[in-house]
């Protein structure tokens, strides 16, 4: 994850969030992409398209001064199909579950034992995010999640590699670079 902290026009979509401004109570939000932000994602993701992109989230306040963010992830994307280079539809659907604090909160530090080694259970809740300022954009967030649900090897169905064959033959080997030293004769 990347900090929050980036201007709003340097973000491809962007939904700031006034920490001040989010209460206990649970606020419900939805946020959609527009025409420009998708053209942008899909630049971004390098992608054909994004058809695509919205979060419902839910934004409470966590503890005293940190922000939980939660909510879904859903979008559509265009990709290029890794066998034919046709056009392949996907679908991203991906849970959102990300606390923030400020930046230097007691929260955010990193638990280390005697020797100053990290102690990170890999089963366990990811690290709070910080922030600085007073805002955080949901949005750039909602494109992370959405970016790690991409399939880095799109495959429209029923799509083979033709033409290539494996075998295990011994005559279709290739020649070992070694070969050629088998008849060398140390002196």
């Amino acid at each position: 994850m990347t900090s929050h902290n980036k201007d709003a026009d340097q973000s491809a979509f962007s939904y700031r969030v006034k920490v001040g401004h989010v209460s206990a109570n649970p606020v419900q939000v939805h946020v959609e992409a527009d025409a420009r932000e998708r053209a942008a994602l899909a630049d971004l993701w390098k992608v054909e398209a994004v058809n695509r992109l919205k979060a419902d989230l839910q934004i409470n306040r966590w503890k005293k001064d940190g922000i939980r963010i939660r909510g879904q992830v859903d979008g559509e994307l265009v990709q290029a199909c890794v066998v034919t280079l046709e056009p392949v539809v996907t679908e991203i659907r991906q849970e959102i579950d990300q606390i923030f604090v400020p930046e230097g909160s007691k929260l955010a530090r990193i638990v280390t034992d005697e020797a100053g080694e990290m102690l990170l259970d890999p089963e366990g809740p990811d690290l709070p995010e910080t922030f600085v300022g007073d805002t955080i954009d949901a949005g750039a967030l909602v494109a992370e999640f959405a970016a790690l649900g991409i399939d880095p090897y799109p495959k429209k169905p029923g799509a083979q590699f033709a033409g290539h064959i494996e075998s295990n033959d011994a005559e279709d080997r290739r020649p070992s670079p070694f070969a050629v030293l088998k008849d060398w004769k140390k002196d």
